[in-house]
């Protein structure tokens, strides 16, 4: 037993038993997407079977890497959060890959010192999001300083790679149209915290889409909001409580909405009787209140998890990747209803 423990299995065994090549024993155990599910699956049971474990440090060593990636965050909304997070070690379960955790609690904080704490961190790659995946001068010091990222819910028009995005002017006008379809002209708006990208898209949404349907915009009718649920119920209070209310919000996250619906029911407010409300995100909590949340569904877990999936192939080849735009999709559900008058 002894013998048998002392002589550990090599890359060439599984290579052997597995009938591939040293090489692609190799780029399976370092996560690479190109490879072949078939052969991938080969080699982890050969590998399993031989007891494999490959010598991370040693490989370290050899290449510099510290097999960490970082995902700095800066946003008020738990559920969210859990979904970058979520997303992310999705893509990197079956690497060798680490997730690191960077809060940022104020853009201010990170601009100027984000490359010096993912340096000093031993960082290879970093996940930034909104508003940090937008901020001209956080990408130029990540450009120069050559530190690999990928970008989640970037602009395009700030940086067009290394970000995987929704549109989010085209999802904030089909739920909006979706409100005017049900009747409602009175329709109130819960802005996000606009140095997020996101939430200055989605605000000119609603001004273009009530200027393209001839309806007068009611500056009384616009909230600041800051995507957290205590900014939904001050901006929530503050429309709710007007002489002549509106009769639908669109709250520009689910939080927000969530805190919207708080606000109703305080004031014997019904929803959707009396009120529709509508969220963004389609977040945990759209579904854990009653009535359930109408909502934009923006994939964050799918969308961290390509842009991790983009980070590692940016790593391993050297090249920036090309951004990618995934769906949306509008889920309709008990919070929304027609205009009763």
């Amino acid at each position: 037993m002894a013998a048998e423990m002392a002589k550990r299995a090599t890359i060439h065994d599984v290579a052997r038993l597995a009938g591939v090549s040293i090489k692609t024993v190799s780029r399976v155990y370092k996560g690479e997407p190109n490879v072949r599910d078939v052969i991938r699956e080969r080699v982890k049971e050969a590998g399993a079977q031989l007891r494999y474990r490959p010598n991370a440090a040693a490989r370290n060593l050899v290449e510099r890497r510290s097999n960490l990636i970082g995902l700095f965050f800066e946003n008020p909304s738990a559920a969210y959060v859990t979904e970058l997070q979520m997303g992310a070690l999705e893509r990197l379960r079956e690497t060798r890959y680490r997730l690191l955790i960077f809060p940022v609690e104020r853009r201010a904080d990170i601009l100027g010192a984000l490359v010096e704490t993912a340096h000093a961190s031993g960082l290879d790659g970093i996940i930034v999001t909104p508003p940090m995946s937008d901020d001209p001068a956080i990408l130029k010091e990540l450009m120069e300083s050559g530190m690999p990222f990928a970008r989640v819910a970037g602009d395009l028009a700030v940086y067009p790679n290394s970000s995987v995005t929704i549109d989010d002017m085209a999802a904030a006008e089909e739920l909006l149209h979706y409100l005017l379809s049900l009747g409602h002209r009175k329709i109130g708006f819960i802005t996000g915290d606009l140095s997020h990208r996101s939430a200055q898209l989605r605000l000119a949404a609603y001004h273009k889409v009530l200027a393209g349907t001839g309806i007068e915009a009611n500056p009384d009718y616009v909230a600041e909001g800051g995507f957290s649920f205590a900014s939904g119920l001050v901006a929530g209070e503050r429309l709710l409580t007007l002489k002549d209310r509106p009769t639908a919000i669109f709250a520009s996250n689910d939080d927000m909405a969530a805190a919207t619906l708080q606000v109703a029911f305080n004031h014997g407010i019904r929803v959707p009787d009396d009120l529709t409300v509508v969220g963004f995100d389609d977040s945990a909590i759209a579904s854990m209140v009653a009535p359930q949340i109408t909502t934009v569904r923006q994939p964050v877990f799918e969308m961290t998890r390509d842009a991790a999936d983009m980070l590692l192939q940016q790593i391993e080849s050297g090249k920036t990747e090309p951004s990618r735009q995934i769906g949306y999709k509008l889920i309709i559900r008990q919070s929304s209803g027609p205009l009763r008058v």
